[in-house]
């Protein structure tokens, strides 16, 4: 079991995640690619991810993502850092700039369960090759396993931090704890988690940061090491609408309102933030052009863009999101994963029951 102690200092500090964490939830869907209790409903969606895999051929980076991934006990704590909730980019460039000493503790920890290939004890000795082929891995797989179900993602954390506000509202925050039973139970200043391994977090004065995902579902998990910022993140309810289903892709319905060439600009810059030479790259175009199809797109309110360093940067707007998700269908279904993107700055990890 595991069990959460307060103070009225973490009462204070208690918070829920503004929105779905990229890395919980690729760590969690890599996990689900493996049948596991409580998944039935991820039947189709595993494979749908399967087969974009295979049509990936990741190859050796795969298997090592997968193996520092397993579905059964603990999993690396420097895979799912804090800076991930400012976006995917952010949290690859954090495990990127992991501590050596860090993930050479993390690789141990593993390695008590399971023999470990040659290539983790590379990641484990903070080799910066291994790490950018590992973050490079993680961003392709994302595309292919969570970004393609954004919405449904989205709108199923969006409802149950409606659930948590409510409760918030009626109860403050001890109501908020008691609202996430069935999963854990509150009872004076002590948060119990009985399908978790056992495991004991003092907070200490830093409260704790509740993560409703989506791809969680054999119960709560946190981080092992007691040192990193105290986190739960927990499985949220997944109505009909919301199930794990790939939407169809219907680039047709764009190109007939913005041409073939910007529709595919849009829908690029729609499955993930691009650099300029990225989106030429995944399009097809000169950089030059595409530099001249996203200023339309900007001029137009649909796309946003800002200087990183010496790249520019595209963004869907609201209303480019939008006109991206209604006109397709969503993010398309058979676009290949990008080239590594440029991220931004600045790092930190996890325990499984």
């Amino acid at each position: 079991m595991l069990r959460i102690y307060f103070t009225s200092d973490d009462i204070a500090r208690t918070r829920v995640a503004s929105g779905p964490d990229p890395l919980w939830e690729l760590v969690l869907a890599l996990q689900m690619l493996r049948p596991q209790r409580g998944d039935l409903l991820f039947t189709s969606w595993r494979q749908e991810a399967t087969a974009a895999l295979r049509r990936a051929a990741l190859g050796p980076p795969l298997r090592l993502l997968l193996t520092l991934t397993p579905n059964v006990g603990y999993f690396p704590d420097f895979l799912n850092p804090v800076e991930a909730a400012h976006g995917l980019a952010y949290g690859l460039e954090a495990i990127r700039r992991t501590p050596k000493h860090l993930l050479t503790r993390d690789v141990r920890r593993l390695a008590r369960s399971r023999p470990l290939p040659p290539p983790v004890h590379e990641v484990a000795a903070g080799s910066p090759q291994m790490l950018v082929e590992l973050t490079d891995t993680m961003r392709a797989c994302h595309e292919m396993m969570v970004e393609p179900y954004r919405r449904q993602v989205e709108t199923a954390v969006d409802r149950d931090r409606t659930v948590r506000v409510n409760a918030f509202l009626r109860g403050g925050v001890e109501g908020l704890l008691q609202s996430l039973w069935p999963f854990a139970l509150w009872s004076a200043g002590e948060l119990r988690v009985p399908t978790h391994r056992h495991q004991e977090i003092h907070l200490g004065g830093r409260g704790l940061l509740l993560i409703p995902s989506y791809f969680c579902v054999s119960g709560p998990l946190t981080l092992l090491d007691p040192a990193l910022p105290p986190v739960l993140s927990y499985p949220v309810e997944r109505h009909p609408d919301v199930l794990p289903r790939r939407q169809p892709f219907r680039p047709e319905a764009l190109s007939a309102l913005v041409g073939n060439t910007r529709a595919a600009v849009l829908e690029a810059i729609g499955a993930n933030p691009r650099t300029t030479e990225e989106l030429a790259r995944r399009v097809g175009i000169s950089p030059g052009s595409a530099s001249e199809h996203a200023g339309v797109l900007r001029r137009a309110g649909l796309v946003l863009s800002h200087r990183d360093r010496h790249r520019m940067q595209h963004h869907l707007t609201p209303l480019g999101r939008a006109l991206f998700e209604h006109g397709t269908g969503g993010p398309s279904a058979t676009s290949k994963h990008p080239p590594p993107a440029a991220t931004p700055p600045d790092q930190r990890s996890r325990a499984s029951p």
